[in-house]
């Protein structure tokens, strides 16, 4: 097991992460891991509203295929991928989403 995969393993022990359903859009068996999540806050139109910008992060082994337009499930509430990137390495994932 890789040392990222035993970083999210911990984390997932320590409630740390949250559930991530993903059933891909051509037809592959449906997906279940532990990934990170945020929806930090930020300023817009310069502090006249506010905007949420959802992330989650994963290991690069898990949620393979997964790219913009598809659809994951998180604590019961869909988001949309609208990019994913690689993040340092190359060992771990970032998604950025949009609440559907």
């Amino acid at each position: 097991m890789k040392l990222i995969e035993r970083l999210y393993q911990s984390a997932a022990n320590a409630g740390l992460t949250v559930r991530c359903h993903w059933q891909p859009a051509d037809g592959s068996p449906s997906q279940t891991h532990a990934v990170g999540f945020t929806a930090p806050d930020d300023t817009v139109f310069d502090g006249l509203a506010s905007s949420t910008d959802y992330q989650m992060s994963y290991p690069a082994s898990v949620l393979k295929g997964l790219g913009p337009r598809e659809a994951v499930e998180i604590d019961g509430v869909i988001y949309q991928v609208r990019s994913t990137r690689a993040v340092g390495d190359g060992s771990e994932m970032r998604a950025q989403l949009t609440r559907v």
